[in-house]
């Protein structure tokens, strides 16, 4: 997969070059290419952002250079899909994340400030798949934190990326559920022990009690997730 992100702050991802996904670009799986946005400015100050029309606080990024930078990192590639964080997008899931794990190349575009000119997600519309994405309700500083936030959820996806496929099966949101109590040695540690049919060996009785945990701890904590057959657990 080719990943392209567009920021005025492109250090902010260096931190993608370490553990797994570093490991898959090295290996070719993942084509990672960030560019600084300001590559696409024609004046000596660099400018990307000017007053809103209407008026109002704060700036708004110019539509140009992110004409001309959509127009570089799109060429020669059919229909990639462009993804903009914003708090006005629909909401990123694990669901999405494998969705997007499956395309071909993947355009971020970082806004900062008030948010870009609504012309750039027009012209990208042109270009390719436009997205408009929030990680929640809530409001960052730009998208650089949730572009990585998404990047590290579905690069993960992409196969050979995590060593054992199988670690990705039971994990949070995966079926709807989230993901259960995880244990290690030593068996007991300052007076608290491991829960005692995970040392049974009986692998019937343990994918059970994984499966009661799972339901149990969305129901406490994100009981929106459950399905219609969890009601009629028998903790419910």
């Amino acid at each position: 997969m080719r990943i392209d992100v567009l920021s005025i702050f492109p250090s902010y991802f260096d931190g993608l070059a370490l553990s797994l996904l570093g490991k898959a670009q090295d290996a070719g799986i993942l084509d990672l290419r960030v560019r600084d946005l300001r590559e696409w400015t024609s004046d000596r100050h660099r400018t990307v952002d000017d007053t809103p029309y209407g008026g109002g606080a704060g700036m708004v990024m110019k539509p140009e250079p992110w004409g001309l930078a959509l127009d570089e990192v799109t060429e020669g590639s059919e229909r990639p899909t462009v993804i903009f964080p914003s708090p006005a997008g629909e909401l990123f899931t694990q669901a999405t994340a494998r969705e997007l794990s499956a395309r071909e190349h993947l355009v971020f575009g970082c806004g900062r400030y008030e948010g870009i000119d609504e012309r750039v997600f027009e012209y990208a519309a042109t270009l390719g798949d436009v997205r408009l994405i929030s990680l929640g309700d809530y409001v960052l500083n730009g998208g650089e934190v949730a572009t990585m936030a998404m990047i590290e959820a579905i690069g993960r996806l992409i196969p050979g990326v995590v060593g054992n496929p199988e670690s990705l099966v039971e994990e949070s949101h995966e079926d709807g559920l989230l993901e259960y109590p995880s244990y290690t040695k030593p068996s007991v540690w300052r007076e608290r022990e491991v829960p005692a049919v995970l040392l049974s060996g009986n692998h019937g009785a343990i994918a059970s009690w994984r499966r009661e945990q799972q339901i149990e701890r969305t129901r406490r904590r994100r009981p929106d997730l459950l399905p219609p057959e969890a009601g009629d657990h028998p903790h419910s």
